[in-house]
């Protein structure tokens, strides 16, 4: 096929639930590709010389090779080439943003100035990982021979597991010490089951089981044992422990019941399946009106669950406009689909409760936005005299998160940002601590999963090489890294 034909094929769009149907249960939203949905998209691949795509990709994934793959029917070749260099597809073609990565560098979607016709590269990679999750045959890559070396991870979210997976097949024996009781962070406590189902989660963990990567759960470091210990143990020890400390708006009347941090609502609704009580023993503060403060995939997430929780009314409450929320634009779709309503250039200046303590609304200030602030985007200035109140029986906060304080807050050693983030090496990882490496979102604060596995693959290459050396190198020269070498 040559690229003229190429061309003129239209994007495959995936089949989803249909939106008054899906707000009645918590099932997946998009259903998949069918092979043969899959093969044609695949066939949109230009199979560029130069492949921008991967440059987009934070792990550089051979996009152009393991779609080629999927062209011609080669699934299993396919899922091999992919994890190569991503042994979490499955996740990643569901909750990566695509869209602002490998698929804004297509050269389909420049070529028809419009990036919503790139190549589907998530929806591929979703359907390959679903593909062989379903043969329930799995390829492990060639035993390597040990090490003899131990390394500690420390979280089993995204960087984490990515770190597991990349130094278990360097042949070095591997511990993950998670504080909940399943492997996944964000990927089990903060994503809905409807965008990340926890047994799409809980496949990824057992094949890095599988390749014999070991896990110790409800395991919190800096309270079970200090990470001093963990450094005596082990050979290298990596810190992922993310961005788990909720951000709130610090406005009159936040004590008030009623008023939840996303963190909490979404572990309750998630990890904890609070949609399914009484049924699971985790209760859930539900309301009819559900005001959600925030604009990111987070606020999202939290506005769509409170439909499903059985609000009749959900709102996001956002105080600069649409073209400036961090959402993906899928789900800012999916949530204008399910009828959540969006109240633009408006924030909370304080909380309004009765007299049993519980929320019953929030004054609303109107908003217009000035000159850019140092995010590039314009500014929010608050109109004066535009107050007004809007009721409401729950209000969530989602406004972003800031690093987890714990393992910096009991290892003094450890070099950190005024915000609390750990201070690494951007190109290695390794921290203020010989032996001691970071990355993912305690390193970035709130992330994305993609981001965060690019993290953790330089982390988990810097740290092979220093393991191999058996002393403190000067990491930089011995790589003589550029981002691409480090993928």
């Amino acid at each position: 096929m040559n690229i003229k034909e190429r061309l003129k094929i239209p994007p495959t769009m995936m089949p989803e639930q249909d939106p008054a149907e899906r707000i009645t249960n918590v099932e997946e939203v998009p259903l998949g590709y069918t092979p043969e949905m899959a093969m044609l998209e695949a066939k949109r691949c230009l199979q560029c010389k130069t492949a921008f795509c991967v440059e987009g990709c934070p792990v550089g994934i051979d996009i152009p090779g393991f779609i080629k793959l999927i062209e011609d029917g080669d699934f299993r070749g396919a899922i091999n080439k992919m994890k190569e260099k991503n042994l979490l597809p499955a996740i990643c073609g569901r909750v990566c943003p695509q869209e602002e990565q490998c698929q804004l560098f297509c050269t389909i979607g420049k070529a028809q100035k419009d990036p919503c016709k790139s190549v589907m590269i998530g929806k591929l990679e979703r359907f390959i990982a679903d593909w062989e999750r379903e043969q329930g045959e799995y390829d492990l890559p060639p035993e390597v021979k040990s090490s003899g070396r131990k390394v500690a991870v420390i979280g089993a979210g995204p960087a984490g597991l990515t770190v597991a997976g990349d130094l278990i097949k360097f042949g070095h024996e591997v511990m993950v010490f998670e504080a909940l009781h399943k492997a996944g962070g964000v990927l089990v406590y903060g994503i809905p089951e409807f965008r990340l189902p926890k047994a799409i989660v809980q496949g990824e963990v057992d094949y890095l089981e599988k390749l014999g990567v070991k896990f110790r759960y409800n395991f919190v470091v800096g309270k079970t044992a200090p990470v001093s210990q963990l450094i005596e143990d082990y050979d290298a020890v990596f810190i992922g422990t993310g961005a788990g400390l909720p951000r709130f708006m610090r406005v009159d009347g936040e004590n008030l019941l009623g008023v939840l941090s996303a963190n909490e609502y979404l572990t309750r609704a998630n990890l904890m399946k609070a949609y399914s009580f009484p049924e699971t023993d985790t209760p859930i503060v539900t309301g009819k009106k559900v005001i959600t403060v925030g604009g990111g995939n987070v606020a999202m997430d939290c506005a769509r669950t409170a439909l499903r929780m059985g609000a009749a009314r959900s709102l996001i409450v956002y105080r600069r406009a649409e073209e400036q929320m961090p959402a993906r634009l899928e789900e800012i779709h999916h949530a204008r689909e399910e009828g959540v309503e969006f109240h633009l250039l408006q924030n909370p200046v304080r909380l309004i409760g009765n007299d049993d303590g519980w929320i019953s609304g929030a004054s609303l200030i109107k908003m217009e936005l000035g000159e850019p602030d140092s995010s590039g985007r314009r500014r929010p200035v608050p109109i004066e005299g535009s107050e007004f109140i809007e009721e409401t029986d729950v209000l969530i906060v989602a406004i972003g998160n800031s690093p987890n304080p714990l393992v910096p807050a009991s290892f003094p050693e450890l070099e950190v940002t005024r915000w609390g983030g750990v201070v690494v090496n951007e190109l290695t990882g390794q921290t203020s601590v010989p032996g001691v490496f970071a990355g993912g979102d305690i390193v970035l604060g709130a992330a994305t999963v993609i981001l965060a596995m690019g993290h953790g693959r330089r982390a988990a290459k810097a740290m092979n090489l220093y393991l191999n050396s058996g002393r403190w190198v000067d990491l930089d020269k011995a790589m003589d890294l550029s981002r691409a070498e480090v993928r």
